[in-house]
């Protein structure tokens, strides 16, 4: 994905969203402590363009690699792009930030949100 001024907060989330389904990002106001979660009122519109986020930045490629552990993709966003991403993972029919979990594989936290879901649906389509 190429990252420039006009892109969406939107669009980088779909993306990672489109890789890892059982994953989704969002982007905050303030960075969070590691293993804390990010709050509700921090949380920046996705419909903001980088620019209009103040992440104004050089066109750049953006690469979501299944085996970074979550941590190193919110660092790496933060040191690149200046955004402050929090990591989602599927739990049930439920989101839940991964402060726990952050050391884990973006593969990893996809097979648990997906393995999930799949128990959610079969536990309550019986």
């Amino acid at each position: 994905m190429i990252i420039s001024d006009n892109v969406t907060l939107q669009d980088i989330a779909f993306e990672f969203h489109r890789i890892f389904p059982g994953l989704k990002l969002e982007f905050y106001a303030q960075a969070h402590e590691e293993g804390e979660g990010s709050p509700v009122k921090e949380r920046l519109d996705p419909g903001s363009s980088l620019k209009q986020a103040g992440k104004v930045t050089t066109e750049a490629d953006l690469e979501f690699d299944p085996e970074m552990s979550v941590s190193e993709l919110e660092q790496m966003l933060a040191e690149r792009y200046g955004l402050n991403a929090q990591v989602f993972r599927k739990s049930g029919n439920l989101w839940m930030q991964t402060t726990s979990t952050d050391h884990w594989s973006l593969a990893q936290q996809n097979r648990k949100g997906g393995s999930s879901e799949i128990h959610y649906k079969e536990k309550h389509n019986s």
